[in-house]
């Protein structure tokens, strides 16, 4: 099989760095194979504690004519205790409590709805904004763990059309706060033994929610930072704990390198040639196969963390013995083998969409071909799908327009051209 021969940008790009929150001059678009860079919408969130640092509560204190230490106070309720509550804030006189609540714990996020599956062990929840957009994320509890999946954006502008979010846009970014609010409040659920299986903690956070996190990138980071400091000026989380995916913002995974955080990197790669991945991934037009592997190869250069390969397994489209053999050889030409760990997915099917899961035998064939070139690769446990709580079904709401089915179908007959076509 020939390798597919590199290819250079179109004329006039220079790859810009996507995990800016706005391009000027690109147009907001949603039609096939287009990305959306831009928001439809700008909410700024009211200004929260768990915006800032810890020396910077401090000072917004200090500038309410209190001392500075009330400003540890609020953060142990915050990110020890897990509550913003003016009646919990016992050690704090009556008469500041509901002054500081206002200022610092402006509602962000309320509850609108709470699912459950898998005997209780999975719950999903939708999450309204304070300016209206809905997100969801979804807590998984294991004998060992237990795991937050989180959203950073509400809806996605990467459009890959096997994941629901995609086909939702993007209608705004999220605040670190309001990222970090999934989490204290799933912590506080948690520990008042409000989710079934008695009181526990969220112990592993994946940024596998709805977004693309490197294109929100200085809140996702600014989370991490705050996810990873010791109490109280963050929840103390070990950063092998945590794990950020992209679907392939290269120079945001360089970005992610220089600061230092040793966070798991996964990459949704979903295809080893450019050709198929063009189409399921299309942010592949702008960073290819080859540039974001380099870019994760060099991350865990620098941090001496294992990356994750992410690979939903379509059947018929990106699931054939050749693909698994040219992924294994893809993998180990950047570095070897012992560098990558891969997750193959099965596909969990959106509405609307005749993709589905790949036969389980051809699952296990796949699976082996990547151990038998010595990659480690594990089957991910798809949680939640009967509650639309797996991976790549999140999707608060999606009213699709005539136009917009008719582009998903065409470039679901692209796909399958692309897919089915072997190279000599």
């Amino acid at each position: 099989m020939n390798e597919t021969p590199p290819r250079t940008p179109a004329a006039g790009t220079s790859n810009p760095d996507l995990s800016r929150e706005a391009v000027p001059g690109q147009k907001v678009a949603l039609a096939p194979g287009q990305l959306q860079l831009r928001p439809t919408r700008r909410g700024k969130p009211p200004a929260h504690l768990a915006d800032l640092t810890l020396e910077e509560r401090i000072e917004a204190v200090k500038e309410m004519g209190l001392p500075g230490f009330r400003a540890k106070q609020l953060s142990v309720h915050y990110f020890e205790h897990f509550t913003t509550d003016p009646e919990d804030l016992t050690d704090i006189p009556k008469d500041l409590r509901q002054q500081l609540v206002d200022r610092f714990f402006p509602p962000l996020l309320s509850v609108v709805s709470r699912q459950s599956a898998d005997h209780g062990a999975t719950q999903k929840f939708l999450w309204k904004l304070f300016d209206g957009p809905m997100v969801e994320s979804v807590l998984m509890r294991y004998s060992d763990r237990v795991t937050l999946c989180i959203s950073s954006e509400a809806g996605c502008g990467m459009n890959c059309p096997f994941c629901a979010t995609g086909q939702m846009g993007l209608t705004r970014n999220l605040s670190t706060a309001e990222i970090l609010e999934q989490v204290r409040i799933a912590n506080r659920m948690l520990a008042s033994g409000e989710l079934p299986g008695g009181p526990g903690r969220v112990s592993n956070i994946v940024f596998m929610g709805m977004g693309e996190p490197l294109a929100n990138y200085r809140p996702v980071a600014t989370t991490c930072k705050r996810l990873n400091a010791p109490a109280p000026e963050g929840f103390g989380m070990g950063a092998r704990h945590i794990t950020v995916s992209t679907v392939g913002l290269a120079p945001a995974v360089r970005k992610l390198t220089a600061e230092k955080i040793p966070v798991t990197l996964a990459v949704s790669l979903h295809a080893p040639d450019d050709a198929l991945r063009d189409e399921l991934v299309p942010i592949n037009t702008r960073f290819d196969v080859d540039e974001i592997l380099d870019a994760a190869w060099e991350y865990f250069e620098t941090t001496g963390r294992r990356v994750s390969i992410e690979y939903a397994l379509i059947r018929d489209i990106n699931d054939q013995a050749h693909r698994a053999q040219l992924l294994a050889d893809r993998l180990i030409a950047k570095g070897g083998a012992h560098w990558i760990h891969v997750n193959p997915i099965p596909l969990n099917p959106v509405k609307g969409s005749k993709w589905t899961a790949s036969d389980p035998l051809v699952e296990k064939r796949f699976v082996e071909i990547l151990r038998d070139n010595g990659i480690s690769a594990t089957i991910r446990d798809t949680r939640g799908s009967d509650i639309d709580g797996a991976c790549g079904q999140l999707a608060a709401e999606v009213i699709e327009s005539d136009a917009h089915r008719e582009d998903r179908e065409a470039r679901v007959a692209r796909v399958e051209t692309v897919a089915s076509a072997v190279a000599d």
